[in-house]
């Protein structure tokens, strides 16, 4: 048998932790440096393409004859191909002529991958869009997946848009950060709900898919809890949603209401927000927050109704994309019409309910 390895015990495992984590930001750095120097090659080349093409007026064909020499030269890189020289001129161009990028540094463009700017590319159709998606992947780390998610659910439009008295409420700094954590409509197109469905079925059904909860909520967010239990006096209080914001340093509160915006539901969030800034509330912390979901709102009676609120607040609406159209309502069968339809009616169904489901 071979002599066995016995690790030293005296700091042995917190340096081999240490080893392995200094590695992994090595291997980070490394694909980083990879990729910005590759994207830093297809900017030239789409540079070049473009130049070669004006000053040469060369025809359709110069793509398929660059493809074919540089995939001879080089036939394991997939990135010549004439689809991909395509892209890297499109790449090129768009920002080339974009305002957006006249007044930052194109080396921004460099920190994300050549996969999330093909998505960018192909689903965003103004600058100003494609670079926000550009900074917020390089910012918060999006996978393609996420970014494609993002971009597809309209982030852009959104951020920023709920109605909030954060400005008369928090210091100018966190004002700022609070106002842009915030969006409307939410797009809650990951649940199937009827349009009659109640507070406690949303809050349900959300808690569910925590995991795509989160990523609409955006970034930062940590849940705490449904339901979450204060007691003022001699009553029990209940919040619908407890999060945690990493950034803002923060507890946030999130209201459901399956109906219209009422003046009162703003009352009430106050109350509840000085409840947690009073129970849960440590050093550290910043002022809790507080967002009521509404499904829908008139925004002249929200701005009033949040304008004399003390705690800061937001009010945004939220979309359920798989809710049962109207126009199909009608055309379903009910549930009377089904029983009867499968022989179920009250009448045979009290004397052979049980047989028939042992039969099924």
């Amino acid at each position: 048998m071979g002599s066995e390895i016995t690790a030293p015990a005296d700091g042995y495992g917190p340096w081999l932790v240490e080893l392995k984590a200094r590695y992994r930001q090595v291997q980070l750095k490394a694909a980083v440096a990879v990729n910005t120097a590759m994207l830093q090659f297809y900017w030239e080349l789409g540079a070049d393409m473009v130049a070669k093409q004006t000053q040469f007026a060369w025809g359709s064909g110069f793509l398929n004859q660059l493809s074919a020499d540089l995939m001879r030269e080089f036939p394991e890189v997939k990135g010549f191909s004439k689809r991909n020289l395509e892209q890297i001129r499109r790449w090129y161009s768009f920002w080339n002529a974009s305002p957006a990028i006249a007044q930052q540094p194109v080396a921004q463009l460099m920190a994300i991958p050549w996969g999330h700017h093909l998505a960018i590319l192909t689903k965003c159709k103004q600058p100003d869009e494609a670079l926000y998606y550009v900074q917020a992947t390089q910012t918060y780390g999006w996978s393609r997946s996420v970014l494609t998610h993002q971009i597809e659910s309209g982030l852009w439009q959104r951020e920023g848009k709920a109605i909030t008295n954060f400005a008369q409420t928090l210091p100018a700094v966190q004002s700022d950060l609070a106002v842009q954590l915030l969006k409307d409509p939410y797009q809650f197109d990951f649940l199937s709900l009827t349009p009659e469905h109640t507070e406690r079925e949303l809050e349900t059904a959300l808690i569910e898919h925590v995991t795509q909860f989160l990523l609409e909520l955006g970034a930062g967010f940590a849940y705490m809890g449904r339901q979450v239990p204060l007691q003022v006096g001699e009553r029990d209080f209940f919040l619908d949603l407890l999060f945690y914001h990493a950034r803002l340093h923060c507890y946030v509160v999130v209201e459901l209401k399956t109906v219209d915006f009422e003046p009162e539901f703003a009352g009430k969030l106050n109350f509840y927000l000085k409840a947690v800034d009073e129970q849960l509330r440590r050093e550290g912390d910043q002022p809790t927050i507080g967002l009521l979901l509404c499904k829908s709102k008139d925004r002249l009676v929200a701005e009033y109704a949040l304008s004399d609120m003390q705690k800061p607040m937001g009010l945004a609406t939220y979309h359920l994309s798989h809710t049962l159209p109207e126009a199909l309502r009608g055309q379903l069968p009910s549930i009377e019409q089904l029983e009867r339809e499968l022989g179920l009616d009250a009448a045979g169904g009290d004397d052979s309910g049980e047989a028939g489901g042992a039969g099924v």
